[in-house]
């Protein structure tokens, strides 16, 4: 069940259903997958889990993506602008 936790609350996440909608296939229930996410967020997993991802390509020599900056505006110049 470990391992469908994380995918429970992955597709609570992305679809933006409650806990409750969450369909029974995706594993354990919605208030299991609540209490866990709970439990883990009060244990600071997301964070380190958020760091692992972002520096696993500089482990392979690749950019690390924890240490990049992206910034960009992007606007419409009304009648070409001044």
């Amino acid at each position: 069940m470990d391992r469908e936790v994380p995918a429970a609350i992955i597709f609570v996440a992305t679809t933006g259903c409650t806990w409750r909608q969450s369909p029974p296939v995706s594993g354990p229930s919605g208030p299991t997958a609540h209490r866990r996410f709970t439990e883990w967020t009060k244990a600071r997993v997301w964070p380190r889990l958020h760091r692992l991802i972002l520096d696993e390509p500089g482990s392979r020599g690749e950019p690390a993506w924890s240490r990049c900056a992206i910034d960009s505006v992007d606007m419409r110049a009304l009648n070409g602008g001044t």
